[in-house]
């Protein structure tokens, strides 16, 4: 058997992102705090990391802190920008930040759609009468990822050279209803759907809707102690009491392991317990 010729070799695993520009939303606390701090390092010096989130306090803290990492000693730019992406204003400042940003040379372009509520889950579907209220949730929690995704692939449209990557962080949710949880399921099968739509329009452009798993939260703590249905609160409860809980940096392991490795179809919903 005649031995492969290096063009012929599967393509080994990339080990970092290259020069990139790295965009997470909701990057003040849990899976986007954690993201943040373990991305950093696999992005090459001149990329810039953007961190958005609506808490000004914590995101001025991340950024001290990878400021004085070994990767923002080397070269890495962070940027914040405090916004309510529940609103147009704080989309547009996110645009304004990614148009303003240094960005030549680059390898990579990373979107992590991460910012999302959880919702009211003390009552059930019937009860959500208000237009208002809903439209405020599906605002922040789909709208708000469309419009941010749609306008930055906008600023850096498809080139040699440049590979892009929109990653939605999903949930059970987005496959499975939950009593009590109707606009948190709503919003995850929305934006799944949305991105799988998105990975058909656009071959070129990877797309992933990740499901980290049950993390060790506030979001959590907010589900088993609020949540209407008893049996929501009760299987929560358990997973806490039993560590059956992941931590953020768990997920956010695996996360990053399957966006180096880089061979999962585009569009896909791809969940932490099944890879």
């Amino acid at each position: 058997m005649e031995p492969e010729t290096p063009s012929e070799m599967a393509p080994s695993q990339a080990r970092d992102f290259g020069r990139a520009l790295c965009v997470i939303t909701g990057a003040s606390r849990g899976f986007g705090w954690s993201l943040a701090r373990e991305i950093a390092a696999l992005l090459k010096p001149g990329s810039v990391l953007l961190l958005v989130a609506r808490s000004g306090d914590k995101l001025l803290e991340l950024q001290a802190d990878l400021a004085s990492s070994e990767a923002g000693k080397a070269g890495l730019l962070v940027r914040c920008v405090v916004a309510d992406l529940g609103h147009k204003e704080g989309v547009e400042s996110v645009i304004r930040e990614v148009r303003e940003t240094p960005c030549e040379d680059l390898d990579h372009l990373l979107l992590f759609n991460n910012a999302a509520s959880l919702g009211d889950v003390s009552r059930y579907a019937k009860s959500f009468t208000d237009m208002d209220e809903v439209d405020s949730y599906l605002s922040f929690n789909v709208s708000a990822a469309l419009c941010l995704t749609s306008s930055i692939l906008g600023e850096f449209p498809q080139r040699s050279g440049l590979r892009r990557c929109v990653v939605n962080v999903s949930s059970l949710c987005a496959v499975t209803p939950f009593p009590s949880w109707v606009l948190y399921c709503t919003g995850k099968a929305a934006r799944d759907m949305m991105f799988r739509v998105l990975a058909e329009e656009e071959p070129q452009l990877r797309v992933v809707n990740y499901a980290p798993g049950p993390l060790d939260t506030d979001m959590q703590l907010q589900a088993r102690s609020s949540s209407a249905d008893p049996n929501m609160r009760k299987s929560f409860a358990d997973m806490h009491s039993q560590g059956r809980l992941l931590t953020c940096e768990e997920s956010v392991a695996k996360l990053i392991k399957v966006l180096l490795e880089d061979d999962y179809p585009s569009g896909a919903h791809l969940d932490f317990y099944d890879l």
